[in-house]
């Protein structure tokens, strides 16, 4: 198990996140960073009807230029949280373990956040309570310069590459249109939760290869 590992914040992210997580006894999330498009910071990705689909958190036009990303506002004007539910509910009303999570996504999207770290905080925990995952969780006081901690991850798990992670290797399970698209990777840990139920805590930890750390 790893003493400490560094992350960025971000919204449901994908089982490779999750991993580290369930591996690690302190968790680090960076607020200090400035906010970067394109990434899980503000976004995760489902399995649909028709393949994979982004659900992204719209944030205010302006508010991300040289911005800290604890100072990021969510753009509340857009009814995001709708499409989030409405396309979860599309996805997964078939998935076996629906019932059992569904309402702990929910509250989690609908709560009136105003920023964006507050967001993935919560959604953060809510996973983590419902894996079973016991890691401490902490936020830097200060922006952490890169090379100063040996498992630094917050640019290494990212939706435009494959993962960063030494030795992690996502373990195929059912999905619900696997028959129709074949097993698909790298998706948000809504997937994984809502497919595999209470064995979510052990397939994170199986996806980790101890020899190739």
């Amino acid at each position: 198990m790893r003493e400490e590992v560094l992350l960025s914040t971000a919204y449901f992210p994908p089982a490779e996140y999750f991993s580290l997580v369930a591996d690690s006894r302190k968790v680090i999330i960076e607020r200090e960073e400035n906010y970067l498009k394109q990434t899980y910071r503000n976004r995760c990705m489902i399995l649909g009807a028709n393949g994979p689909l982004a659900l992204v958190v719209p944030v205010m036009r302006g508010s991300f230029h040289k911005t800290a990303l604890r100072d990021l506002i969510i753009d509340n004007s857009r009814r995001w949280r709708e499409q989030h539910l409405r396309s979860i509910i599309s996805a997964y009303a078939a998935a076996p373990f629906y019932e059992y999570y569904y309402d702990i996504i929910s509250r989690v999207i609908s709560s009136p956040f105003t920023f964006l770290l507050d967001l993935n905080t919560e959604a953060l925990g809510a996973v983590c309570e419902a894996v079973g995952l016991n890691s401490g969780i902490s936020f830097s006081e200060e922006y952490i310069a890169e090379g100063s901690m040996k498992d630094d991850f917050r640019y290494s798990i990212s939706p435009k590459h494959p993962s960063g992670v030494n030795g992690y290797s996502q373990i195929p399970y059912t999905q619900v249109f696997g028959e129709k698209h074949g097993f698909a990777g790298r998706l948000s840990i809504i997937d994984v939760l809502l497919n595999n139920g209470p064995g979510t805590g052990a397939l994170l930890l199986r996806s980790l290869d101890a020899v190739k750390r």
